[in-house]
C-alpha cells in the first residue's frame, strides 16, 4: 500500500514536471534549440525528458528512445556510483557538476560534463534540469598533453639520472631529489640517504650566507651562474666543486635545480699550468737577474777591497754594501717566491709594495732593452684583499709581454687609481707594436700566441688569476701600443 502511494506521488510529480516543461518550452524553446549542449529534464526516477535537439547529438538517441531511458542506462558502469550520488544530492536541493562517461547505442564512449539542479514547483522538488556538455575532445587533448608532459618528464629524468654532473633538486633547504652522481660525489649509500636532508649539511658554514642569497634569487625566478664551493664528503674530506642553480618545477611545486660539478681535476690542472708558467717566467728572468745581482756584487767586492787596502773601517762604505746586499736579497726572494708552489692565501696587502717589487724584478730586463718603467699613483691607494704571489705573477706576465713588444725601447707606464669605494684599477700602458684586431679576440685562449717561442699560457693564467680575485680584465690595442686594464675588488 505504502509502495503504491509512493508510485502515485511520483506519477503526480511526473505530470507536474511534464506540464511545467511544456509551458517552459513555449518561452525558452528558441533559446534551447540553438544550444550545442544537451538540455533535458529528469523525473524522480532519473528518466529523461529531452528539451532540445542537441540531446540526440550528445547522447546518441532520438527523442522517443531517449524518453524511455534513465541516466543509469547510459552512464558507464565505472562512473555509475558517482552519477547516482550526484543525482540524489541534487534532489536534496544541491547544484551538482561532474564529469562522467556515457555509452552510445553503438557502444562508443563519450566524455560529458554534466550539471544538475533541482526543479521546484510549489516548494516541492519534482525533478531535475540537466545540462550535458561534450568534452570528449577536451579530454583527449588533456590526455595527450598529460602524456606529453609525462614523456618530457621521463626524458628529463633520464637525462638527469645519467648526467655526468651531480644534480640535486631542493626546495628551501630540503633536498627533494638527487641523482646517482650526487650520491657518489658525497659518498652516500643511496638516494634515500640524501633526500629530506638540508643542503647546508654538506657545506662549510662560511658559504651559508652567499648560498642563501643565491637561493632567494633562484626562487624569484633568476638563474645564478657557477660558483666555486667546497662540499663535505661523508668521510669528512672536502671536495672542490662548482655549483649553479636554476628555477625548476618539481612535483608541481617551485624548486631549485642545482648542478654540482666536481672540479678537483680541473683545479689540479690549473695549479700545474700555473706552476709551469711560474717556472717559465723565472727561467726567462734569470739572465736579467744574474746581471742585476752581478752589479751590486761588483760594488760590494770593490768597497771591501778598498777597506782592505786602507786597513780602515769606513762606515760610508758599509752603508753602501748593506744597501746592495738588501737589493740582492729582495731580488732573490722575489724570484724564489715566484717559482715556489704555494696555496692561495688571501690577505690585505699594499698594492704599491706589490708593484714596486715587480718593477724591481723587471727593471734590469727593461733597462737592457732601453725601456723605462714608471708607476703613477693617481689617487690614495688602499690595501687590497688578495693573493700577493698570484698578483705578482700576473703583473710580471704583463710587463714581460710589454718589454718583448718594444725591441726599439720606449716607455711603460703603470697607472693605479681607486675607482670607487669597492674597486681599484691598475693599467699597464706600453708603446709596443700592438696586437692585431684578429688576434685580440683570441688573446687568453690556451696555446694561442704571437711569439715564436711562446706557449700562450701566460695571459690565460693571468685571466684566471683575475677571475680568482673576482675582478675583470680588459685589453685594448693599436699600432702605437697596448693597454691592459685590471679592475680588482678592494
Amino acid at each position: 500500500m505504502k509502495q503504491s502511494s509512493i508510485l502515485t506521488i511520483k506519477k503526480e510529480k511526473r505530470l507536474l514536471l511534464e506540464n511545467y516543461v511544456r509551458e517552459s518550452l513555449k518561452s525558452y524553446h528558441p533559446l534551447f534549440a540553438c544550444d550545442s549542449d544537451a538540455i533535458y529534464a529528469m523525473d524522480l526516477d532519473g528518466y529523461f525528458l529531452p528539451l532540445n535537439p542537441a540531446c540526440k547529438e550528445i547522447f546518441g538517441y532520438d527523442s522517443e528512445s531517449f524518453s524511455k531511458l534513465s541516466y543509469m542506462k547510459v552512464v558507464k558502469l565505472e562512473h555509475l556510483e558517482r552519477a547516482i550520488n550526484m543525482f540524489y544530492n541534487s534532489l536534496e536541493g544541491k547544484l551538482q557538476n561532474f564529469d562522467c562517461q556515457i555509452v552510445y547505442q553503438s557502444g562508443e564512449l563519450k566524455d560529458l560534463n554534466i550539471t544538475y539542479y533541482p526543479i521546484v514547483i510549489k516548494e516541492e522538488i519534482v525533478g531535475l534540469y540537466g545540462i550535458a556538455k561534450d568534452i570528449t575532445e577536451i579530454k583527449l587533448k588533456r590526455k595527450k598533453l598529460l602524456q606529453d608532459i609525462q614523456h618530457r618528464e621521463n626524458i628529463y629524468r633520464d637525462i638527469v639520472e645519467h648526467s655526468p654532473d651531480a644534480v640535486v633538486i631542493a626546495k628551501d633547504e630540503q633536498i627533494l631529489f638527487a641523482n646517482d652522481t650526487a650520491v657518489q660525489l658525497v659518498g652516500a649509500k643511496d638516494k634515500q640517504e640524501l633526500i629530506g636532508r638540508s643542503v647546508f649539511e654538506f657545506l662549510d658554514a662560511s658559504y651559508f650566507k652567499v648560498i642563501k642569497k643565491r637561493a632567494k634569487q633562484v626562487e624569484a625566478g633568476t638563474a645564478v651562474e657557477f660558483m666555486d664551493v667546497e662540499l663535505f664528503h661523508k668521510n669528512g674530506t672536502k671536495i672542490e666543486v662548482e655549483v649553479k642553480a636554476i628555477p625548476a618545477i618539481y612535483q608541481n611545486e617551485p624548486a631549485r635545480h642545482i648542478i654540482i660539478r666536481d672540479i678537483t681535476e680541473k683545479k689540479r690542472t690549473q695549479k700545474l699550468l700555473l706552476q709551469s708558467e711560474k717556472l717559465s717566467v723565472a727561467g726567462q728572468l734569470a739572465a736579467g737577474i744574474a746581471h742585476e745581482i752581478r752589479n751590486p756584487l761588483t760594488s760590494i767586492k770593490g768597497f771591501i777591497q778598498l777597506m782592505e787596502a786602507d786597513h780602515t773601517f769606513n762606515s760610508n762604505y758599509l752603508g753602501i754594501i748593506n744597501s746592495e746586499v738588501n737589493r740582492i736579497e729582495l731580488i732573490l726572494s722575489e724570484l724564489l717566491l715566484l717559482s715556489k708552489p704555494q696555496a692561495m692565501k688571501f690577505k690585505k696587502r699594499e698594492m704599491s709594495n706589490i708593484l714596486e717589487h715587480v718593477k724591481a724584478l723587471i727593471d734590469t730586463q727593461a733597462i737592457l732593452n732601453n725601456i723605462e718603467i714608471t708607476i703613477h699613483y693617481l689617487t690614495d691607494i688602499p690595501e687590497v684583499y688578495c693573493d700577493e704571489n698570484q698578483l705578482k705573477q700576473m703583473f710580471i706576465n704583463f710587463l714581460k709581454n710589454s718589454v718583448e713588444a718594444m725591441p726599439k725601447g720606449g716607455k711603460i707606464e703603470i697607472e693605479v687609481k681607486k675607482m670607487d669605494e669597492e674597486h681599484l684599477e691598475i693599467r699597464f700602458i706600453d708603446e709596443g707594436c700592438g696586437i692585431s684586431e684578429g688576434h685580440l679576440d683570441r688573446i687568453g685562449q690556451p696555446f694561442f700566441t704571437t711569439k715564436e717561442n711562446g706557449t700562450g699560457l701566460g695571459l690565460m693564467i693571468s685571466m684566471q688569476i683575475v677571475e680568482n680575485h673576482q675582478g675583470t680584465i680588459g685589453i685594448s690595442s693599436s699600432q702605437t701600443g697596448t693597454t691592459i686594464s685590471v679592475k680588482l675588488p678592494i
